[in-house]
């Protein structure tokens, strides 16, 4: 039994693809399988089966994905302490976040890594948020900041911060000037232009609003935010989208913003990580960068909110 026998069999099985787990690892499906069979030879012991939802363990695969999982942990604890023996940290960190995250805080967060960890390098994706998290699964971020995640044993959240959302348009109803708010129930009124499913603040919208029972009237689905607004601009239709969507663009001046009230409709934004995969020195340490620039109001453009801590 080697270390890559092992971590090919565990990684098939969090992720109940043989599939999934070759892109994790950056190796080909045949490989996998063959190190995964070669370890069920070694132990003479069928360790996983097929069900109609996929890859999973048999009941000696299960004992050895206890076993398996702890044994990898410690390897990579004593890569991480040997590396912690060379001062500072190396090696690459992939941190995923949304577009409007990203505008905000990619410039500061690259110039705070490079000053603070001058022999590793920084990888920075921007996606949206179901994207995102399907790529913090596979391993190919290390951790990332979403909006409104889905609840899962598989990731684990760290509450960074709120947005309130707003109903974003060039004028009102009838030509008239946009509101200063916009009771939730008065959504109903307006033709939106939004991002189809899956989607964080869509999804959230379309919750929402089926609890209280207001229909919605999509006019338009656009999923890149830039072609979104400036057909808003153009007076087709309606967004709602946090207010830091439009902070800051002059390009735009004709679009204002109505704060959604009656309730309020707030986007929740949070680190994720990946339950079972331990963060290296590099990306904790590239967290605690990001963390405090939030603490202190990089995200807050337009100063409506202080950044709210917690445990999501």
């Amino acid at each position: 039994m080697d270390l890559k026998q092992l971590e090919c069999f565990v990684r098939v099985v969090e992720f109940g693809s043989v599939t999934r787990a070759a892109i994790t690892l950056n190796l080909s499906q045949p490989v996998v399988s063959r190190h995964v069979r070669q370890l069920e030879v070694e132990l003479k012991e069928h360790l996983l089966e097929r069900n109609g939802r996929g890859v999973i363990p048999t009941d000696a695969g299960k004992r050895l994905l206890e076993r398996g999982r702890g044994i990898l942990h410690q390897v990579r604890l004593a890569r991480q302490e040997i590396e912690d023996l060379r001062g500072s940290p190396a090696g690459k960190v992939v941190v995923g976040m949304p577009p409007s995250v990203g505008k905000s805080l990619t410039v500061d967060l690259v110039s705070d890594f490079r000053t603070e960890f001058p022999r590793a390098s920084l990888g920075v994706v921007e996606a949206l948020t179901v994207s995102m998290y399907e790529w913090l699964l596979l391993g190919r971020l290390d951790f990332a900041l979403l909006y409104n995640p889905p609840v899962t044993q598989q990731a684990a959240y760290e509450h960074v911060w709120s947005e309130d959302l707003y109903l974003i348009g060039s004028r009102g109803l009838d030509g008239k000037p946009m509101p200063a708010s916009v009771k939730m129930r008065e959504l109903a009124n307006y033709p939106l232009i939004t991002p189809g499913q899956p989607n964080a603040i869509r999804n959230l919208l379309d919750v929402q609003c089926a609890r209280l029972g207001v229909p919605l009237s999509v006019a338009l689905e656009v999923d890149a935010i830039e072609s979104l607004l400036d057909l808003v601009d153009r007076g087709m239709g309606y967004a709602v989208l946090s207010r830091n969507a439009i902070y800051g663009r002059a390009h735009r001046p004709n679009l204002h913003a109505s704060r959604i009230v009656s309730p309020s409709l707030t986007s929740q934004l949070v680190i994720a990580t990946v339950s079972q995969r331990p963060l290296t020195r590099l990306a904790q340490s590239t967290i605690d960068l990001i963390r405090k620039r939030i603490q202190g109001g990089i995200l807050a453009g337009d100063g409506q909110r202080d950044a709210s801590r917690g445990r999501a």
